[in-house]
């Protein structure tokens, strides 16, 4: 619906154009603007993230290592909405360690593109999960039976917290099955991860944080998605690790 106090078009959606002494009627920015809103509202962006946006994430000033590294990132993210879709990989994969920034981007990602006219759906990994599953249940709502097939067909699909969720065959075989899909056709996927790579530079032994002389393993993406889905991933979407940096959740809250 138009805005009823839109001043361009005084809330009939359509005003009027002279192109090369042509007048015409077009449809009113207001109408977009509508159209944004109503998609913004059901694409299932977290409260928290309502708002996102690369103009809002905030740089840490007090460590110049760390705020080259994430204005550099942050270019990197530029360049994947502007040049959105990309054929040959259309998805994106935020690899990095919890309080990064990652959930923060690939909202503002999702926005963006909204914004450019396309489909976008968000959903949590961890509940997209337990909603499939749920969906096997007859006494399930629709929405819970539908979860999967949206998932599978969305335009762009935002999966964040990939991998936070107990391994079972099941999990597996289903992650493998959703990210094998879209990606035989194309279908762009951003995701984001806490898991490490170590393909995408991450390390996967660390000191404890119970007994620093005490070195302990980090369970990587592979291990959790499975081998399969790991590969898909790799192959669709442009893979980019966060710097090390503060939890920016904390960084939010002290600003």
């Amino acid at each position: 619906m138009p805005d009823a106090a839109c001043e361009k078009c005084g809330g009939t959606g359509w005003v009027i154009s002279d192109r090369n002494g042509i007048s015409g009627a077009e449809k009113c920015s207001c109408l977009l603007n509508e159209r944004i809103r109503q998609v913004e509202s059901t694409a299932g962006i977290p409260p928290l993230y309502r708002n996102a946006s690369l103009d809002n994430f905030v740089l840490p000033r007090d460590n110049p290592v760390a705020n080259n590294a994430l204005a550099g990132l942050v270019l990197t993210v530029r360049s994947f909405i502007r040049n959105f879709p990309n054929e040959e990989r259309p998805g994106l994969l935020l690899i990095g360690d919890p309080g990064t920034g990652k959930t923060h981007l690939a909202v503002t990602v999702l926005r963006a593109l909204i914004a450019r006219g396309f489909e976008c759906v968000f959903f949590d990994y961890q509940n997209l999960l337990d909603r499939i599953r749920a969906g096997y249940d007859q006494a399930s709502g629709q929405t819970d039976k539908e979860a999967y097939r949206t998932a599978l067909e969305a335009e762009v699909l935002v999966l964040d917290d990939l991998g936070a969720h107990r391994v079972t065959d099941w999990v597996q075989d289903t992650v493998t099955s959703l990210i094998t899909y879209r990606c035989n056709h194309k279908k762009p996927l951003i995701a984001t991860t806490n898991l490490p790579d170590p393909d995408a530079g991450s390390t996967i032994v660390q000191r404890s944080a119970g007994d620093p002389g005490k070195m302990e393993y980090r369970e990587t993406l592979a291990e959790k998605v499975g081998g399969r889905a790991r590969s898909r991933l790799f192959e669709m979407c442009r893979v980019v690790r966060m710097p090390i940096t503060d939890d920016y959740r904390v960084k939010n809250r002290r600003s």
